[in-house]
């Protein structure tokens, strides 16, 4: 029988030289979803993240996109395959215009995913337009996080993982950063979400999964994590 999911992680295991970060994680995004990562600090959300772009390299489990296992793979040939991803480090080229960030982000995509332009990128974010040949280097926090998703989207992806976006962003871009994210779903593309902000999370998910200690510890929707006591308090609370 196919697998109906779009990205299913199985068994997934990473280390960090001889320290054990995931162990054995299981999820799926399936096709039209965003299923956001929630946990505290350490709990191996971005691991998993890196684990599935093939920076950390997999010590266990399957990492399948439409049913084509990809752990183990390089870097380049995941995100070819369809998977793209936003740092939290952002990572932009600090040299280089907005414009020219963009273009190198240009990739052909594969085939059934969504298209996507620069100038539907300036549309999303008219700040972007307007500091299109500023050096990157110049652009507040905000502004470097709206390009590092656009340049993102631009490889024309099947799903998009997104780590940590509103990360020390005033409130009203912490908005227009959710209001992106849903509507980029909206348009066709799952996402895979890590967001510290439960408010945003729960807000844009259509399922959530909770880490602790590198595993899955809690799996449904935003509505059955916030009805349940023990995972919002053993797992979430600060």
């Amino acid at each position: 029988m196919s697998d109906p999911a779009l990205l299913h992680i199985s068994g997934l295991n990473a280390h960090y030289g001889k320290s054990h970060i995931l162990h054995g994680v299981t999820f799926h995004v399936d096709p039209g979803e965003v299923v956001s990562l929630l946990g505290r600090n350490g709990s191996g959300r971005s691991t998993t993240l890196k684990a599935i772009m093939g920076l950390v390299p997999p010590t266990g489990g399957q990492i399948r996109l439409r049913g084509r296992d990809l752990a183990g793979a390089r870097p380049y040939a995941i995100c070819r395959s369809g998977i793209a991803y936003v740092p939290e480090e952002r990572e932009i080229f600090l040299n280089l215009t907005v414009d020219e960030n963009l273009r190198m982000g240009e990739q052909p995509g594969v085939p059934g995913a969504a298209r996507w332009s620069v100038e539907q990128m300036f549309d999303y974010f008219p700040r972007l337009k307007e500091r299109r040949n500023t050096r990157a280097g110049s652009l507040s926090g905000g502004e470097q996080q709206m390009l590092t998703i656009c340049r993102s989207l631009l490889g024309n992806p099947l799903v998009i993982l997104i780590d940590e976006p509103t990360e020390g962003l005033a409130p009203k871009i912490v908005t227009v950063v959710g209001e992106a994210i849903a509507d980029i779903n909206r348009r066709g593309v799952s996402v895979l979400l890590v967001e510290q902000k439960l408010t945003i999370a729960l807000k844009v998910s259509s399922r959530v999964c909770v880490m602790g200690h590198g595993r899955i510890v809690f799996e449904g929707t935003p509505d059955q994590l916030t009805s349940n006591a023990r995972v919002m308090e053993e797992w979430l609370a600060v």
